[in-house]
């Protein structure tokens, strides 16, 4: 596959891709080294997976070099590489905690039986990350795993994949690593192999994708833990420190270039300080300059996926025709071949346009005012989507409260996209947003367990004498 280049246009990189049959062969070989990898205790596993941290900091410029180059963006490359770094360390620290052994109860409905409960891993583990983040997002899954006692099948994106060769290097040089870990390459075709090869799947990406792999898994019987797209919304109460709302919502909006499921899209802001509010975001989005030139500085990265265009393209234009007005950018730009999108503010807008009700993925926050708390709920929750979202107020109480009545997995309260910066709250996306257990908290690891109940009777066990009718009388 011929793969491009964000920054230039060009198709300057070609990626083997492994066939169906390489596909299965893999999965076969971890399959025949599950029992050795679950018969490591679990302190052995952690000693293992923390080498890998060793050797990607080893390799650090490799990543971020590679990173750089799939996404255009350096600063953004450099701090997802540390936060995949923490992912590993994280996950290892807290593993001993997360899995201490359940203790053994009575049964509440026969006190003569104990229950014990064993966690069993799954053999094989399939990952399919998506290209926004290509190595934190796949290392999130894969890794929390490896520490169950999993084998790994990762098929990142074909979109960004010049990091895959680093990554490898890595999991080879740790010894026990590659014989319980496997990269493939390719797409679609390869994704479904995938899918089809291993026990339970962890995807990323987009709502139509997420929907077919919900459909093969529910033929073939198997888990699926999705983290799908996101339309995230935020409300900016009366009483908000709009210097920190704007901060918040732009760093959120428009930080990777708004390529992110949990980014802020729409705003709901109060109608008392709605036109403070336009204005001073519109100066701030009109300062933000992009990256096209490195030599001149710049802090907005390039559209990664070109087929990106085209839903931003038509989602203005849709908004356009209805009334809607661009305060700020609003024109891909072409830089040298590649795609530039400027920070977009759109106002005029309601929930009759697809600005506000698809998901962009895209550098474009749609802002609507309101007039009362009930009526900025009820905007928020008007989705298909419930993945994240946002509250900023002065009184944390009450933004906490409003936080409570928000239909989305984790909301933030004066700040912007938390759940990309604390991996350690569980949270559960509503609607089209995700499917099944959360990748974060102690869940994203107890999630690669089947559990088993062990049943003991410590009396004499019932007979079929005892259980006989009594004869009438």
């Amino acid at each position: 596959m011929k793969i491009r280049n964000p920054r230039t246009g060009e198709h300057d990189y070609t990626l083997v891709t492994d066939t169906v049959d390489q596909v299965m062969a893999k999965a076969g070989t971890l399959r025949a080294a599950h029992s050795q990898w679950l018969s490591k205790t679990l302190q052995e596993r952690i000693e293992i997976i923390v080498q890998l941290a060793d050797r990607m900091e080893a390799h650090k410029e490799a990543f971020i070099e590679q990173l750089s180059i799939d996404t255009g963006r350096r600063n953004i490359s450099e701090l997802e590489f540390h936060a995949a770094i923490g992912v590993i360390r994280g996950r290892c620290a807290s593993a001993p905690y997360v899995l201490q052994a359940p203790k053994s109860r009575s049964s509440m409905t026969n006190p003569t039986v104990n229950i014990h409960q064993q966690w069993v891993p799954y053999d094989l583990v399939g990952v399919i990350s998506p290209w926004n983040f290509p190595l934190l997002l796949c290392l999130i899954d894969a890794i929390p795993a490896l520490i169950a006692g999993s084998t790994v099948l990762l098929k990142p994106s074909e979109v960004t994949p010049r990091f895959m060769d680093v990554l490898e290097q890595c999991i080879q040089e740790v010894p026990g690593l590659s014989e319980v870990t496997a990269l493939v390459r390719g797409g679609a075709e390869v994704g479904k192999s995938v899918v089809d090869q291993v026990d339970v799947i962890c995807f990323t990406g987009s709502v139509k994708t997420g929907q077919m792999i919900a459909k093969r898994t529910a033929e073939l019987f198997k888990p699926a833990f999705l983290e799908l797209g996101g339309k995230d919304p935020a409300i900016v109460m009366e009483d908000a420190d709009l210097d920190v709302a704007i901060a918040a919502i732009m760093r959120s909006g428009f930080g990777a270039a708004g390529q992110a499921c949990q980014s802020l899209e729409r705003v709901y802001v109060h109608r008392t300080i709605y036109d403070d509010f336009i204005h001073k975001l519109t100066d701030k989005a009109n300062a933000v300059t992009t990256n096209h030139d490195y030599s001149q500085g710049g802090n907005l990265g390039p559209l990664i996926f070109e087929g990106q265009r085209a839903t931003i393209e038509s989602q203005l234009a849709d908004a356009t025709a209805k009334g809607a007005q661009i305060k700020s950018g609003g024109t891909i730009e072409n830089h040298h071949g590649g795609l530039w999108l400027r920070p977009t503010i759109v106002t005029e807008v309601n929930h009759d346009m697809e600005i506000m009700t698809e998901e962009t993925f895209g550098p474009v926050i749609g802002v609507m005012p309101y007039d009362s708390t009930a009526e900025a709920i009820s905007l928020a929750n008007d989705s298909i989507y419930g993945l994240s979202a946002s509250v900023f107020s002065q009184d944390t109480e009450s933004a906490v409260a409003v936080a409570q009545q928000i239909d989305a997995g984790g909301i933030s309260i004066n700040d912007g996209s938390l759940t990309n910066q604390v991996f350690d709250a569980e949270k559960n996306s509503f609607g089209m947003s995700g499917l099944y257990g959360s990748r974060m908290g102690a869940d994203g690891l107890l999630r690669f367990f089947r559990k088993k109940a062990i049943l003991i009777q410590t009396a004499a066990p019932a007979s079929l004498d005892t259980q006989a009718e009594k004869a009438q009388s």
